[in-house]
């Protein structure tokens, strides 16, 4: 197995093993449109075997940042469908990462008049709005009555992004953000059928990943996990709790025939994640560059050793469009300009250039 051999998950066909990682990047419009750089910044890097969208949000009340794009309005559907037809026409596959930011969020960003999670608790520390900096608020907890409306505001969205033409999805379990605030006994500190036990707090995964499942099939279907990550204040720290919790999740995963499991994780040939890998059975792509970029030499072994099919990789992708190719030829690689990773113009967005106009430029 070679990270630049083709392969197949689930409906998903994939050129090479290097998957683009979700990254935000704040370029749609204050509605959450996709713009014109958005199509180029996409189309740019249809090389990787798999692009994952940023984090897309599935209604106003799960947008964590301002730039964010959605997929709710028929403007926003209608800017995922030019992505998509560019990624496709471009050679590429393309996934959207199907994200509610829960209580990493704020009414000055979404409009909406409160933030949502399991438990009524904050995250930690403060949130940029377009009015400036905030404390975040303290989460409306979700009633076990008003679940099942968010759940079928991620199908909702998973459908949208297939009407899009988008090749499948990717819910977002990771991270700190709605899903993962329930997996946690810190973020999560209910006493009904959705918290208190690993099974419990491991429920409203499961269920929002069959019901996306069994509305646009569960071989377009992926999720994102990062267990035991600690961070935005969703603690997993007890190793034997996130082992439970884990492998509850897993369990639950499994008779679903998922396309990916898709992990977030410093130790991604440790235990845990490899259990998980084992008890979902589905092809596992690994991303252990959350803090420090993921290289070349760990990419291929990851992948050469066996440890994963697949392996996401965010900055140097950020940097390089193109970077399957400068791989395989062990090219020299741009740096990335972290100051811009965030913005709302081209700059340092589009503009990085190709090996060869590197070369041209010479």
């Amino acid at each position: 197995m070679s990270l630049y051999e083709p392969t197949r998950f689930g409906a998903l066909n994939l050129s090479n093993r290097v998957v683009m990682a979700p990254l935000t990047r704040t370029r749609a419009t204050e509605d959450g449109v996709p713009t014109d750089i958005m199509v180029e910044y996409y189309r740019q890097r249809a090389g990787q075997g798999l692009i994952v969208t940023e984090g897309t949000w599935p209604v106003a009340e799960g947008k964590s940042y301002p730039g964010q794009p959605g997929l709710v309005t028929d403007e926003q559907i209608a800017g995922w469908r030019r992505i998509a037809d560019a990624v496709h026409a471009a050679g590429g596959t393309i996934v959207m990462q199907l994200m509610h930011g829960g209580r990493v969020s704020h009414p000055d960003i979404t409009g909406a008049d409160r933030v949502v999670a399991p438990s009524a608790l904050a995250a930690p520390g403060q949130t940029r709005t377009p009015k400036g900096k905030a404390d975040m608020p303290v989460a409306h907890a979700l009633a076990e009555d008003e679940i099942p409306t968010v759940i079928e505001q991620f199908v909702q969205q998973a459908r949208a992004a297939v009407a899009a033409g988008l090749d499948g999805v990717e819910v977002h379990g990771a991270n700190g953000y709605l899903v993962h605030e329930f997996l946690s006994p810190v973020s999560n500190v209910r006493e009904d059928a959705y918290g208190g036990s690993p099974e419990n707090r491991a429920r409203f995964a499961v269920e929002v990943t069959r019901a996306v499942a069994d509305a646009i099939g569960a071989d377009r279907t992926g999720i994102r996990l990062s267990p035991q990550h600690n961070i935005q204040g969703v603690l997993e720290e007890d190793d034997a709790d996130a082992r439970a919790t884990y492998t509850a999740l897993a369990e639950g995963l499994a008779p679903l025939g998922l396309a990916f499991v898709d992990v977030l994780s410093a130790a991604p040939t440790g235990d845990l994640v490899q259990h998980i890998r084992r008890t979902v059975g589905a092809p596992l792509v690994l991303n252990s560059g959350f803090g420090s970029p993921t290289t070349r030499d760990e990419a291929e072994r990851l992948v050469d050793d066996g440890w994963a099919e697949a392996v996401a990789v965010g900055r140097p992708v950020i940097a390089n469009p193109d970077l399957v190719s400068r791989w395989q030829q062990d090219a020299e690689l741009n740096a990335p300009r972290p100051e811009l990773f965030y913005g709302s113009t081209a700059e340092g967005y589009t503009d990085y250039p190709t090996l060869d106009e590197v070369r041209a430029a010479v």
